[in-house]
């Protein structure tokens, strides 16, 4: 485990690395740890530009693929255009999924009716879509919360029950936030969403920091509990086919 990242795959041309959930991949502010694309300069310490072929929202955690030259990153970059790579997510849900499997199909356009600017939604002019998933596991999880309005050393906690899904996701398009948004329109919400969750205000809360406990606790999870395990394409007469399991943060919700 390097300091930086997790490094999944190196030769000549690719640098593959596990890119931890809360990273962004492109700086806007900060030093030169705050950003994936600094890390891999400091990680591979030469005078080239490392370019990122795939990006992940900040709070994703899992595979990027980054090209050590030019001649890497032009060649990949048509791969992925073209659609002709295959990646696979998983995802814990609020809410029992009903069907085992199942293809969302639903164009993504900007919302405009959003206090969040970057907050987009299915829509009938938008742009085509797909994600097809399958249920993994269904689980049941508790949660305890002080039972009265006050909080004093009488208040007594409540446990409650609430249910969750496992999700394996394989979009078939690559609009952004798809994974999040479709999941959102099915009903079922990526755990911990602060955009897509059904409360805006919880993504201008962290962004302006003022994100209280209670909302916290609403969320469940400090970062969204979505993650990108796997990637296969053929390039250069070869197959290839990386993965990397989810962090620990992810794996623990799932035990019961």
């Amino acid at each position: 485990m390097n300091p930086l990242f997790q490094v999944i795959h190196e030769d000549d041309n690719l640098l593959v690395v596990h890119k931890p959930a809360d990273l962004v991949c492109h700086p806007t502010k900060g030093d030169e740890y705050s950003s994936l694309i600094s890390r891999a300069r400091i990680y591979l310490k030469t005078d080239s530009e490392p370019r990122l072929v795939n990006r992940l929202d900040r709070e994703t955690s899992g595979l990027v693929v980054i090209a050590k030259n030019l001649a890497t990153a032009g060649e990949l970059g048509k791969i992925w255009e073209s659609r002709a790579v295959q990646k696979e997510y998983l995802a814990i849900v609020h809410g029992h999924v009903a069907a085992e499997q199942g293809m969302i199909d639903a164009p993504l356009g900007k919302d405009e009716t959003s206090i969040v600017a970057i907050k987009d939604c299915v829509r009938a002019d938008g742009t085509p879509a797909q994600t097809e998933f399958f249920v993994e596991k269904r689980f049941i999880k508790s949660f305890s919360r002080d039972d009265s309005e006050l909080k004093t050393k009488n208040s007594k906690l409540k446990t409650f029950p609430l249910p969750f899904s496992l999700l394996r996701l394989l979009p078939r398009s690559g609009r952004k936030h798809q994974i999040r948004i479709h999941l959102a329109h099915l009903g079922h919400p990526i755990v911990g969403d602060k955009i897509y969750g059904g409360d805006s205000d919880l993504y201008l809360a962290l962004v302006e920091g003022r994100l209280t406990e209670e909302q916290r606790a609403r969320l469940i999870l400090p970062t969204h509990a979505l993650h990108a395990g796997r990637l296969q394409f053929h390039w250069r007469e070869r197959d290839w086919d990386f993965a990397t399991p989810p962090e620990p943060l992810f794996t623990d919700f799932l035990k019961e």
